[in-house]
């Protein structure tokens, strides 16, 4: 890690998102720190949401236009956020490969071309992907290996792959890497959350599912000491420890099910080919095979402390949820 001193004109792309929307109050409420600060994203500003101190463009990231942007605005640090967490009914795969992947592509090259010097790019624990053989605790040495059948592992492998050749060929711009954990709040809800909040709370045999949680205020913070400090480098962003499916079960006291593996796939490929949900047997590796991620670059090199443990952020989303 370096810190090559504060940006002054920072750009932030997926500024209506959840984590982005949090970034950009966070940055815009840093007075003196910044001198630009423009929220760039697909979808436009409303009026309730805009600051006055804070530029907001109405932007694909995908546009050719975003070096122009960048150039005439003089940005010196991109913090790209601007990908597709939870896809809606309307998605497809081509869909979300052209947004998270060419995207960041469209990024990096406009970066490149406006003489920016410092990108952030939030990753995923999931580019490491659903594997077997996967260790106890993924280290930022592990191999990425996301899962081919599994659209968004996939494209976050592909843009850290796109990442480390432009850190070779373009090492004039300085990239900070996160890779998160399950993001969570008191008021999250996505396709993770989704499975704690049926009924009954579906686990497989012989599964333990971990989920490894990290407040979504600690990503926010270390987002924004990223672009304060100009720091580069590689970081999971995890809490410590996990909790189990059954244990997520009984806090949440509801039934805990567990089901033979082979039962759920059948299952899914059945409702699947029927047209009842866009997932298939494949989700199977997504419960059985969790990625853990260990935090120690993050608190010993990058040198920030995170706030709550997995258990004390999901025992925050629980209290939110009564």
């Amino acid at each position: 890690m370096t810190a090559l001193g504060a940006p002054r004109r920072v750009l932030v792309t997926g500024a209506r998102g959840y984590i982005g929307a949090l970034v950009v109050e966070r940055l815009a409420a840093r007075a003196g720190a910044l001198t630009k600060l423009v929220a760039a994203d697909v979808r436009a500003a409303t009026p309730g949401e805009r600051r006055a101190d804070v530029e907001y463009l109405q932007l694909d990231v995908r546009d050719p236009s975003l070096a122009a942007v960048l150039s005439e605005r003089g940005i010196e640090s991109v913090v790209h956020l601007a990908a597709i967490v939870s896809p809606g009914p309307g998605s497809s795969a081509a869909l979300e490969y052209s947004v998270d992947v060419e995207g960041t592509r469209n990024v990096l090259e406009a970066c490149v071309s406006a003489g920016v010097r410092h990108l952030i790019v939030t990753s995923s624990g999931a580019a490491y992907g659903y594997h077997a053989d996967n260790p106890p605790a993924l280290s930022e040495d592990c191999p990425l290996r996301g899962n081919d059948e599994f659209p968004y592992a996939k494209h976050k492998r592909l843009v850290e792959e796109m990442l480390a050749r432009y850190r070779q060929s373009h090492p004039e711009l300085g990239q900070l890497v996160f890779r998160p954990g399950t993001v969570l709040g008191a008021s999250t809800s996505n396709q993770i959350t989704n499975l704690f909040e049926k009924r009954v709370v579906l686990g497989l045999d012989g599964a333990a599912t971990p989920f490894v949680f990290v407040w979504d205020q600690d990503v926010v913070e270390c987002i924004v000491l990223g672009v304060v400090g100009e720091k580069t480098g590689i970081y999971n962003l995890a809490g410590h420890g996990v909790m189990t499916l059954r244990e997520i079960a009984a806090r949440l006291r509801k039934p805990y099910v567990s089901l033979p593996p082979a039962v759920v796939a059948r299952a899914l490929g059945l409702m699947s080919r029927l047209g009842l949900t866009r997932y298939g047997p494949e989700q199977v590796r997504f419960l059985q095979y969790r990625p853990v991620l260990a935090n120690r670059r993050l608190e010993q090199e990058f040198g920030y402390r995170l706030r709550l443990t997995s258990r004390e952020v999901f025992e925050l989303y629980a209290e939110g949820r009564t």
